[in-house]
């Protein structure tokens, strides 16, 4: 894993340049407003500050599907080199008119990284880790600005402080992004796998994971590239495939139903759990009403839908892969010969097969046909998924791969305790004919309880062993984008199936119009909005002067400085206090969860605005005034830096499919650059009509609505892998629309 985490440093390293350049900007305007003579021009003051918003907003527009078409590495290397040029002409800078070139230069690298550095780093982490990992661009971003504070800062004691070189010195950490991108950095595997890179996938998920056995997850960034499709949610119980089956044995039952990994030999036989009235029982079935009584939705049937997987994870928690604790001996075929001849018997004509392609690209990993379910007993060296005789026998035997937390992780699963199955459905049609096709299964493990009776136990009316290896797990079932040739041929496909080459032909505006893409593009635009309107750009920008015009200069006259050194001490100093915040939410991301923290953060903000409002509103004593105003700036940025600073593009990384991931990014960045600039550009405006308390007390109110909004629209996806998430979207939505139709 710590391949992953080296790689999401080093791509973070792109918000560094950006929280540098927000920092000195900050304090370079205002020895910029003196030499140019702006301080009756609030207008050019605030264009010079938002140019680089513009750039960011105009790059923005074509990034994503520019990234979904020649990768995300390059688009990254490209961030790097609009830095550099950026910082050499800011460096020369003769009037105002080149510096606004140059920081719309600038904008443009920024607004490259910050679009698609937390879509790079969601697309390469483990499910477990990827809450902490996507936290590092506001880590690096907050070290940016101290580092540049503390750089400004020095310059403001000389006589003539130097404004060029403070905005110039981004060039030098910029050349070391450059060797870093150009040198370091892979390609994402799930941008390799859209095009068909199968064997390169590979290899950069084994660098990343730190291990050779990558199965599941390439059989799951397969999967990830279908869009939309009915997906059900079910509940099996669980067991090992094998021949010396018992009478009250749930695998002797008739309605069983066989499931397949995506390695050879994996398999399980399954009974779906159905209740009363023979109905599938829900994920949210048993925790409660996904609607309001009188029918109309309360809270987005989503979120309930997210909740109901969070209870119901096992004790051990979601940073450990939790699915059938018992891998050793359930889906181990070591010592159990019984279990790979039928897998042999039933597929005896799958070796060495591809998928249903001719031609020579059989002979290569480098294509979507890749098997990656069968035998592949006759090859190993081509086979793109080592056989399951290496990898699960070492999983009996205790050699398990360890988590970042030191808890054993299987090989065979696809990260946060999920696994991936496939199996086979049949149903007849309206002129009696059969018509069937492969159905993928994200399973997960369920804490649930169980009565005994004797040697029984019972589950939710299903009687198993008590002494069994069997499980009770949920199930995401849809249609399979991956599937063998040779399993075709046994069992006709009817004309719903999706071949994995129609996956790889790239996005469509159609793709934008599936339920669950627009359900996740409604909670991704509408969570920037709020992001940008609660003011926090707004108040960054020019925390030096809103310091200044709070008399923070009264704190620090007993040390000799001017008010514009003592507002820019200040203002590194609180960026110092947001380190260790953001290392707090970095911990607890992956704990708590993204709405956990944005719940309990935002009425901080909340309460923060509203002291500075009453700070400002209220006569007292100059001394009084500046340490409120102080504390509460303070306050502010730290629990924003904990929740509603990285959540935000956290989730807009992880709400949408492979396919379209590009395109929904650069809308959602779109949204955060126009709300950046309006915020930014109206502020020194505002500032002077209505004053600090008018425009403390209006984000108060967008942060009182934000809060709202997380309740009632915003899932909790801790722990879970992108293609799981995905699916939710697409199920929480037909909720919606069944709601709606009702």
């Amino acid at each position: 894993m710590s391949g992953a985490v080296l790689v999401a440093v080093a791509a973070a390293i792109g918000n560094m340049l950006q929280g540098w350049d927000n920092a000195t900007i900050a304090g370079a305007v205002l020895y910029i407003k003196k030499e140019f003579k702006l301080e009756t021009e609030p207008t050019i003051e605030g264009l010079i500050v938002a140019m680089s918003l513009i750039g960011a907003t105009c790059i923005t527009t074509c990034s994503g599907g520019i990234s979904d078409w020649i990768g995300r590495r390059p688009m990254l290397i490209i961030s790097s080199i609009l830095y550099f040029l950026s910082g050499l002409v800011m460096v020369w800078s003769p009037n105002v008119y080149i510096l606004l070139l140059a920081r719309l230069l600038d904008g443009f690298g920024i607004g490259l990284a910050v679009t698609l550095v937390p879509v790079y780093i969601s697309e390469t982490a483990a499910p477990e880790i990827r809450g902490l990992l996507n936290t590092l661009p506001q880590f690096t971003g907050s070290i940016g600005m101290f580092l540049s504070y503390c750089m400004v800062f020095g310059m403001s004691l000389s006589p003539s402080p130097n404004w060029r070189l403070m905005l110039g010195v981004l060039s030098i950490p910029s050349l070391i992004y450059f060797v870093l991108t150009i040198f370091f950095l892979p390609e994402s595997p799930r941008w390799l796998v859209s095009k068909g890179r199968m064997d390169e996938a590979k290899k950069v998920l084994q660098r990343l994971r730190g291990r050779e056995d990558v199965a599941g997850e390439m059989a799951l960034l397969v999967e990830g590239l279908d869009v939309g499709g009915e997906t059900s949610i079910e509940e099996y119980i669980i067991g090992p495939a094998t021949d010396d089956v018992e009478d009250d044995d749930i695998s002797a039952e008739k309605d069983r139903i066989k499931l397949y990994g995506p390695e050879a030999g994996q398999s399980w036989v399954a009974r779906p759990v159905t209740g009363q009235h023979g109905s599938t029982i829900g994920l949210a079935s048993r925790h409660g009403s996904m609607h309001s009584q009188n029918g109309k939705p309360l809270v987005d049937p989503l979120v309930t839908l997210f909740g109901s997987v969070h209870e119901k994870l096992p004790e051990q928690g979601s940073m450990r892969s939790t699915l059938f604790p018992h891998f050793g001996s359930m889906f181990s075929v070591g010592g159990n010969q019984a279990r790979n001849e039928e897998w042999d018997e039933e597929n005896v004509a799958m070796d060495g097969e591809d998928y249903a392609h001719d031609g020579p690209a059989n002979d290569s990993d480098d294509n979507l046909h890749s098997p990656l379910i069968s035998r592949q007993a006759t090859n190993p060296d081509k086979d793109i998924i080592p056989t399951a005789h290496g990898s699960l026998t070492s999983m009996r035997q205790g050699s398990l791969m360890q988590s970042t937390t030191g808890e054993p992780i299987s090989s065979t699963g696809i990260g946060g305790g999920w696994q991936l199955a496939y199996k086979w459905t049949e149903k007849e049609t309206s002129d009696g004919k059969k018509e069937g096709e492969f159905k993928r299964i994200y399973l997960h493990q369920e804490n649930v309880p169980a009565s005994r009776h004797g040697s029984i136990v019972s589950v939710h009316g299903a009687d198993v062993p008590a002494e069994s290896e069997y499980v009770q797990a949920s199930a995401l079932v849809s249609q399979a984008a991956l599937y063998s040739s040779e399993l075709v041929k046994q069992h006709p496909v009817g004309p719903a199936m999706v071949h994995p080459a129609e996956t790889a032909k790239g996005p469509s505006w159609h793709d934008l119009f599936e339920p669950g893409v627009k359900h996740a593009l409604l909670v991704g635009v509408g969570i920037q909005i709020l992001q940008q309107f609660s003011g926090i750009n707004g108040v960054l920008y020019y925390t030096p002067q809103i310091l200044e015009q709070a008399g923070v200069g009264v704190l620090l006259s007993n040390l000799g400085l001017s008010s514009a050194s003592a507002s820019l001490l200040i203002s590194g100093l609180t960026t110092l206090l947001m380190l260790p915040s953001i290392a707090v939410a970095m911990r607890l991301m992956d704990l708590a969860g993204r709405r956990s923290l944005l719940l309990n953060t935002l009425p901080v903000l909340i309460i923060s605005l509203v002291v500075l409002v009453i700070g400002s509103v209220v006569k007292m004593s100059s001394v009084v005034h500046a340490s409120i105003s102080t504390v509460s700036v303070v306050l502010y940025f730290c629990f924003f830096v904990m929740g509603f600073g990285p959540i935000p593009n956290i989730l807009c990384s992880e709400i949408f499919p492979t396919r379209v991931r590009g395109i929904c990014i650069a809308i959602c960045a779109l949204t955060f650059w126009i709300g950046d600039i309006i915020v930014t550009y109206s502020l020194p405006v505002l500032l002077k009509s209505v004053g600090l308390a008018g425009v403390f007390g209006m984000y108060a109110v967008v942060c009182a609505i934000a809060w709202l909004f997380v309740f009632l629209k915003v899932p909790e996806t801790k722990g879970m892998p992108l293609e799981v998430i995905t699916e939710f979207f697409a199920v929480g939505a037909k909720q919606v629309s069944d709601t709606k139709d009702n």
